[in-house]
């Protein structure tokens, strides 16, 4: 495969919710946008017009649904792989919460948080979700389009992109993502690249 006939990937990371700004971990809570993150969606859609995808996916999140049908795709599959990373016990905590409870954690060294809480399953460790996204790139690979697009989640999306570039999903730690915003995974010549990344505008 060369550069001039490869797929492009745009990722757009759902709108603001109220964990996304106070920084608490949503993986399986069902949160809904908040209104800025229906404007954030229609921001999105206006950046997106014009621009055809021959393959567009969500997460099954409703956030992520609500973003792409705000965005103008309502039809949009979803692609249980595109769901946020499974925090475990970490669910609904903040950084500095998991912290307390294991010193020095980041999603991108440790994986899930390892604690006991009450009602909550083992999450994904970074083997786990670098198997999983995987399966997503190969996907648009394979589909022969010319771009796709998927709106899903930070860590999700961030190693998606690790994924696509083929380095350490830890890696990911180097590149942040706000919400409602579009980056481009692409080709370099013959090499995986970014092409945009967390962009507003």
């Amino acid at each position: 495969m060369t550069s001039t006939d490869a797929t492009q990937l745009w990722l757009v990371r759902h709108g603001a919710t109220q964990w996304s700004q106070s920084g608490q971990h949503t993986s399986v809570t069902d949160l809904p946008l908040l209104t800025e993150g229906d404007e954030d969606a229609r921001r999105v859609g206006a950046r997106l017009a014009g621009t055809d995808f021959g393959l567009v996916l969500t997460s099954p999140r409703r956030r992520a649904r609500d973003t792409a049908a705000g965005a103008g795709f309502p039809d949009a599959e979803t692609d249980d792989d595109l769901v946020e990373w499974a925090y475990g016990p970490g669910e609904g905590l903040t950084s500095d919460e998991i912290r307390k409870k294991v010193p020095g954690w980041r999603i991108w060294t440790h994986g899930a948080p390892k604690f006991e809480r009450d009602g909550y399953e083992p999450g994904e460790t970074l083997e786990h979700i670098s198997v999983r996204l995987q399966r997503v790139v190969d996907r648009v690979r394979a589909s022969g389009v010319e771009r796709a697009i998927v709106f899903a989640h930070g860590h999700s999306l961030r190693a998606l992109a690790m994924e696509w570039l083929g380095v350490e999903v830890a890696m990911a730690k180097h590149f942040p993502l706000q919400t409602g915003t579009i980056s481009v995974l692409g080709y370099e010549k013959d090499n995986p690249a970014i092409v945009r990344w967390n962009a507003e505008d």
